[in-house]
């Protein structure tokens, strides 16, 4: 593939996160519209019927706080995954959300685990991993820009208030992290200088000619000798013709 194409502006960079956030506003709205209480389709931990929140939870919010607060950091790092990652994208989504939702089943606590926040901390974990591994300069850049923006989230994959599914979050830190980890395929590659290369020879090396033994800089080179005669022509013209 060619290089260009991993940071190639599309529709979807922003469509589709934009998507994500009008669904998860649509959900909430037909709650309070029409008086209903999704709650019950979050992730209850360790029984049968609960598993359908793995799937149903990202879209469910307790209230107004919960999902603005949600909203951004999604908006965000999903833009980021889909313009610098746009051929893992929808890969560490499905399996992001799955993964997470399943620890979070197995290890939760009794109770009903709804919000993106699981999705959001898995994005996070995924971003900043995985520009660090790739070792490309955007990527890199990428990585200390979301831990930049978001760092502080960190403190929240422990139990720091009740009302809080830490467990949700340590969930899709974990998926993030080990997703940076796995997927290797589709994603830019640090640009190799030719000194870097396997057939690279230093003697050819034109900035290294200008060294000697010493390692003393050599402002010109030695003109090489040249073999044979030089031939000078002239072509006389006067001015009569």
């Amino acid at each position: 593939m060619n290089k260009e194409n991993h940071f190639k502006f599309a529709t979807g960079v922003v469509g589709y996160p934009i998507l994500f956030v009008l669904i998860i506003w649509f959900v909430f709205w037909f709650e309070v519209r029409f008086g209903f209480d999704f709650n019950n389709f979050g992730i209850y931990p360790r029984d049968l019927k609960g598993l359908r929140g793995i799937v149903f939870s990202p879209f469910i919010h307790g209230d107004l706080s919960h999902l603005w607060h949600n909203t951004l950091p999604l908006l965000i790092l999903s833009m980021g995954l889909f313009f610098f990652y746009s051929n893992n994208a929808w890969k560490v989504l499905f399996l992001g959300v799955i993964f997470t939702g399943c620890l979070t089943w197995l290890f939760g606590r009794q109770a009903n685990h709804i919000g993106v926040s699981g999705v959001i901390y898995m994005l996070f974990g995924f971003l900043f991993f995985k520009g660090i591994l790739a070792k490309h300069f955007r990527l890199i850049a990428l990585s200390f820009i979301v831990v930049f923006i978001y760092g502080s989230m960190i403190w929240y994959i422990l139990p720091v208030d009740p009302k809080i599914s830490w467990e949700g979050h340590l969930s899709g830190l974990l998926v993030g992290s080990i997703l940076a980890f796995l997927i290797k395929r589709g994603v830019a590659k640090p640009k190799k200088y030719y000194w870097e290369l396997p057939d690279y020879n230093p003697e050819d090396d034109e900035f290294l000619k200008h060294f000697d033994e010493n390692g003393n800089f050599i402002e010109s080179l030695p003109e090489e000798e040249l073999e044979g005669d030089i031939e000078v022509v002239y072509d006389y013209k006067s001015n009569d013709e």
